[in-house]
């Protein structure tokens, strides 16, 4: 049974007491059945309990009476009616908390934001979203393209809920959390002429070691070329291309040759070749979901993680 004993309302900055939104409640019953039997049957209280709700709200608002005592039952007086219409929408605002607080905790309403590096949306989050907004189609999404690092920041200061990131060795764990989805192999993309076009074995990146390199940066570190690093040489970056379709272009124009990861290696050009990369020292790149470390995951995070996971073990 609700507390059925009003303490002393607080005063709040301007000098007007705080209303309780037990007081509205049970003012808005006896309002409504002008009656204060009739309310306290309908919020299963006693009557003397509903009669000191009414009395500390007439209280609180002044001293004067909100409703005339009649032989039969009770009558809004005229401040009474002016609080009316304000005690309904405070009651309406609660509600609407409720109910938004209730999607929420279903993941059927509120918002997911969240964050991806290019090549994961080829396939993976494309993937995970559609099964995402298919369960849950009143979140509102948000979602951004960028580099690891710069997604990682993001998450860090709030702006996303969830990051899509590649292997991420400078990332502190005590910030993230790291769920894994999967480990991505690399391919190397070379014009449909090139020497090693028809090889059908993986071949070792140190075979290319003195070819011209198409990549997204001038430097290979922090980068997919970071496999070459591991394996002994430095690659000769050529051309700098951002978007990988160009990337796609300029090997086929002979220009030189790229690491492509799996993830993007759906959709080629007719005109180059892919070969797989030899995996050694374990797989080139693994592909996070990340979250910030003491951070509460909110329902539709956790709900789009969920689909990640699905989605990944889906991609060979």
């Amino acid at each position: 049974m609700p507390n059925q004993h009003a303490q002393a309302p607080a005063e709040e900055e301007d000098g007007l007491p705080e209303l309780s939104s037990v007081w509205l409640r049970v003012f808005l019953e006896v309002a409504r059945h002008g009656s204060f039997t009739v309310a306290a049957r309908t919020l299963g209280w006693t009557q003397s309990a509903v009669s000191r709700q009414i009395s500390s709200l007439e209280a609180a608002l002044g001293g004067g009476p909100l409703f005339d005592r009649l032989p039969r039952g009770v009558r809004l007086t005229e401040a009474g009616r002016i609080l009316v219409p304000h005690a309904e929408a405070v009651a309406a605002a609660l509600r609407g908390a409720r109910r938004d607080l209730a999607a929420l905790r279903e993941a059927a309403g509120g918002r997911l934001r969240f964050g991806a590096f290019a090549t994961a949306d080829a396939a993976l989050v494309p993937q995970a979203l559609a099964a995402f907004r298919a369960r849950h189609p009143r979140v509102r999404v948000t979602r951004e393209e960028g580099l690891t690092p710069a997604l990682l920041d993001r998450l860090a200061a709030g702006h996303l809920d969830l990051a899509v990131v590649s292997t991420t060795g400078r990332a502190p764990l005590e910030t993230y959390r790291l769920h894994h989805l999967l480990d991505e192999s690399l391919y190397v993309a070379v014009p449909a002429g090139h020497p090693l076009a028809a090889r059908q074995e993986p071949v070792r990146l140190g075979e290319l070691a003195d070819a011209d390199w198409i990549a997204g940066s001038p430097r290979p570190e922090g980068t997919l070329l970071d496999a070459a690093l591991r394996q002994g040489f430095r690659p000769r970056v050529a051309h700098v291309v951002g978007e990988w379709t160009a990337k796609q272009g300029y090997v086929a124009a002979g220009l030189g040759v790229t690491l492509v990861p799996a993830l993007a290696a759906g959709s080629l050009r007719t005109d180059i070749r892919l070969l797989r990369v030899l995996d050694e020292g374990g797989p080139a790149r693994a592909v996070y979901a990340a979250t910030v470390r003491g951070r509460s995951l909110t329902p539709a995070a956790a709900a789009f993680l969920t689909a990640l996971r699905e989605a990944a073990a889906t991609i060979p």
